[in-house]
């Protein structure tokens, strides 16, 4: 189902040092994907599906209609029979599909936000379990300009050989960069990218708009935050949660 940009885009912190440090400088990090806690984040394998007889044949054609096509290679597709060449398209496609997502993946950097800020799981995971602190963004800024939603699928994207072979799927490796299993739909995420990964990106004061503090973190981390944002940003709003009585999540 198509998402549409929020007007405010969420980033769980932890306490640490390199949080205040981000927070000082005003950057926003885009990591390796290769680092993520979920084994098959930027990791997919999509499911090739073998081409029908005629889609075979067709190949076929086009590359013997080829007057460039080397000579042991003609003669390769002449002797081969259809379900040989079936083969060999599969393996060439899926060659040609990790080659494609290798090559984004191991150069681009992935930052993450959520369109959430009172889940539980969230802060468990990302928050500091409960003792961390989360920015507000707004997402008008340049930061988003090319935002992507994540899409949580139950099973694995599947793309035909043939239309791989021929470049007729237009098959976008970032599409795969922003799919991940449907058991981490409560995340909510979105997915800002960069063709160069470990890029520390300066965003103007005006782009956090608020920080949100869990019901746990130690009064003192909550003053740092706040004594850090205080001489940079005077538009910031501080937030401070607490327990629903009625249901499970936190109030601001």
């Amino acid at each position: 189902m198509f998402r549409s940009l929020p007007d405010r885009l969420y980033k769980f912190e932890d306490f640490t040092a390199r949080a205040l440090l981000n927070l000082k400088s005003q950057i926003v990090y885009f990591g390796s994907p290769r680092n993520f806690n979920d084994p098959y984040d930027c990791a997919i394998t999509p499911e090739i599906r073998q081409p029908s007889d005629e889609v075979v044949e067709e190949i076929r054609r086009r590359y013997l209609d080829d007057r460039d096509l080397p000579t042991k290679t003609r003669e390769e597709f002449l002797s081969k029979s259809v379900e040989e060449l079936r083969q060999v398209y599969v393996r060439s496609a899926h060659a040609a599909l990790r080659q494609q997502i290798d090559s984004v993946v191991n150069t681009c950097g992935i930052a993450c936000f959520s369109e959430r800020k009172d889940d539980l799981t969230m802060w468990s995971h990302y928050g500091g379990r409960y003792r961390g602190f989360c920015l507000g963004f707004a997402t008008s800024h340049e930061l988003f300009s090319r935002a992507r939603p994540v899409k949580y699928v139950d099973k694995m994207p599947s793309y035909d050989a043939g239309n791989i072979i021929y470049d007729r799927l237009g098959f976008d490796p970032l599409e795969l960069l922003c799919t991940k299993s449907l058991a981490w739909s409560y995340e909510r995420e979105w997915r800002a990218i960069h063709k160069v990964g470990g890029t520390a990106y300066v965003y103007p004061p005006d782009t956090l708009t608020g920080v949100y503090f869990e019901p746990d973190i130690d009064q003192q981390a909550l003053e740092i935050v706040c004594l850090i944002l205080a001489g940079q940003n005077d538009r910031v709003r501080f937030w401070r949660g607490r327990r629903s009585t009625s249901e499970f999540r936190v109030l601001f």
